[in-house]
């Protein structure tokens, strides 16, 4: 073997030595470190609602450490017997679940419709919805209360479910056509050739194909309505409201109720949770296949 034949390895640079260094267990641990920072609050709130109010009032959640005797589940028995509260809850799933159902089944059907369907001025319709991404909620508060007002759906869980989906369809039409765009022609083509209409093609091959796009939609549109307040405020029931709006109520008219503010906040920020982890898998995997296409 010649010297010109000797393969001369590269010198590493100090950035890369570090981080080939850091792919063990050090880094695993430091990753677990900032993800119990991130649920510190979290878990502050917990133990906050489960200790007596006049405890809340005289020190920090973190004293239940040493002195463990004073958590208990009686605030979360005045939570339940706190009618304007459970029923905030029935009414933000009432509100949640329908508005999360109909941006993911008629974004899907129409981002398919502009991805792989030809039919007039189609490029100039996505065009339409792409610029309908910028317009803030709050430039159609006003137009859209006259218009419910009118037809006799303001202030009811209807006209609350209708506002988020038409706001949460834009994005819902934009990032699902930009997914389903992606999807091999061929196979479209394979599947029309064995007699697949579109209604078959888009139930069989494209939905199982977008799942990951779909559930990260789901999560995002879910945790949107789920979390929140102006919308719920202005066109909600006043005498049903959602959770959001049913605890700012409670600090309003009852600025020291602890007992009911702090399992109510709690069950209010835990639920998303729970939906998210338990769709992280999929959500993980639209996020990775967006960012591969």
């Amino acid at each position: 073997m010649t010297s010109a034949d000797t393969v001369v390895p590269a010198k590493q640079s100090l950035a890369a030595r570090i981080a080939a260094r850091a792919g063990g267990g050090a880094l695993q641990v430091f990753l677990v470190l900032i993800g119990l920072f991130w649920l510190m609050p979290t878990i502050g709130l917990l133990l906050s609602s489960l200790r007596d109010p006049s405890e809340v009032a005289v020190s920090g959640w973190w004293k239940v450490f040493t002195d463990p005797g004073q958590l208990s589940f009686g605030a979360y028995d005045d939570l339940l017997s706190n009618q304007q509260i459970t029923d905030s809850l029935w009414t933000t799933l009432a509100i949640t679940v329908p508005a999360t159902v109909l941006v993911v089944v008629l974004g899907a059907l129409a981002g398919y419709a502009f991805a792989w369907m030809d039919f007039p001025g189609r490029d100039w319709w996505f065009l339409v919805v792409v610029g309908l991404l910028v317009v803030p909620v709050q430039v159609a508060l006003i137009p859209v209360a006259k218009l419910f007002g009118e037809i006799g759906i303001f202030q009811t869980t209807t006209g609350v479910v209708l506002f988020h989906t038409a706001f949460g369809l834009p994005f819902a039409i934009f990032l699902l056509r930009n997914f389903f765009a992606e999807i091999p022609r061929e196979l479209l083509e394979a599947a029309r050739l064995d007699g697949a209409g579109e209604l078959r093609l888009f139930v069989r091959v494209v939905m199982p194909l977008g799942g990951p796009a779909i559930a990260s939609l789901g999560i995002f549109q879910f945790l949107w309505v789920w979390n929140d307040m102006l919308v719920a405020l202005i066109f909600a029931d006043s005498g049903n409201p959602p959770i959001t709006v049913a605890l700012q109520q409670q600090v309003r008219q009852f600025g020291n109720n602890i007992d009911i503010l702090g399992p109510g906040a709690f069950i209010s920020m835990v639920i998303p949770l729970a939906v998210f982890f338990a769709f992280q898998r999929q959500f993980v995997a639209g996020v990775m296949a967006g960012a591969v296409k």
